[in-house]
């Protein structure tokens, strides 16, 4: 996430469903932040909540969440644990579903172990 006009946020939380609120809140504040509509700040929301469940579901020590803010659009970079996920796994399988619907890019590295989505403003709204 190197960008000269972005300005990074990092939040490390346990990795507890517990947690999952004060990581969508974030998210949706740095979205009004870089200027989102409303309806793209609640794709946020829900892209940030459906990160972290994946991102928990992988096992981490805590769950580590690297936020890019720039005008017009959000990046949310999540550092994954070590445990696989089956191919058929539910968490991860319908977590991918609703990520690719309201992300703009949603990358999953697992040789860096992260899981990597980005929002601009109204781009899906086209």
């Amino acid at each position: 996430m190197a960008d000269q006009n972005m300005q990074t946020v990092e939040l490390s939380v346990p990795a507890a469903p517990s947690y999952a609120r004060s990581v969508r809140m974030l998210a949706a504040n740095l979205a009004v932040l870089a200027g989102l509509s409303v309806e793209d700040v609640e794709d946020v929301r829900m892209a940030a909540e459906e990160g972290f469940v994946w991102c928990c579901a992988t096992r981490p020590d805590a769950c580590l969440v690297r936020f890019g803010v720039e005008d017009g659009s959000l990046r949310l970079e999540f550092s994954l644990g070590q445990a696989e996920l089956a191919a058929d796994d539910r968490t991860s399988t319908y977590a991918e579903l609703i990520l690719t619907a309201v992300c703009d890019e949603c990358v999953t590295d697992r040789e860096a172990g992260l899981l990597r989505l980005r929002k601009s403003a109204g781009a899906l709204d086209a």
